[in-house]
């Protein structure tokens, strides 16, 4: 098997990848991928695109939105499948556990100074960051609009994740 790794990978994590696949005996070379970040060179028509965890995906699908969405747009209009790769491990192992997802940034309440006094106030429901509970929504919006899956694994498996999926 051959993969493609598209060359604006994140160089970190690209090293830790590239050696996994050396450990699997996995040819690969890197140059720029029309859309996702892996490919085998045996099926063209399917691509993975890696998240580092849940936090870079729900920031892709909230803050980035416009760009993730034209992205898979152009899987879309081009024929190719893609399948969503997330490394965030603790537990996370299907769709469904997104529901149950506690985001470090999310938070009811925010401190401030007032008469000189630390006091706490509530944050409005609509500057808060997203829950599991809507992140999951939107995925399952993603699912179903644009065909994507979404598999889920742990950092230490995603080499041998990869050569599963494209084969």
């Amino acid at each position: 098997m051959q993969i493609q790794i598209d060359s604006r990978e994140h160089k970190n994590e690209l090293e830790r990848i590239k050696g996994q696949f050396d450990s699997l005996g996995v040819e690969y070379y890197i140059s720029k991928l029309y859309v996702g970040d892996y490919m085998s060179l045996d099926n063209p028509r399917l691509v993975i695109d890696r998240k580092k965890d849940l936090l870079e995906l729900c920031g892709n699908v909230t803050q980035q939105h416009e760009r993730f969405r034209r992205e898979l747009l152009r899987a879309q209009d081009a024929k190719i499948n893609m399948i969503i790769l997330c490394e965030h491990g603790s537990g996370i192992t299907c769709l469904e556990d997104v529901l149950f997802w506690k985001n470090p940034r999310y938070k009811e309440y925010k401190w401030i100074t007032s008469n000189g006094k630390p006091r706490r106030v509530p944050i409005p429901p609509n500057r808060r960051a997203t829950n599991g509970e809507q992140l999951f929504k939107s995925l399952q919006t993603i699912r179903g609009r644009y065909g994507v899956q979404f598999v889920f694994c742990e950092k230490s498996e995603t080499g041998k994740k990869i050569v599963e999926l494209l084969r």
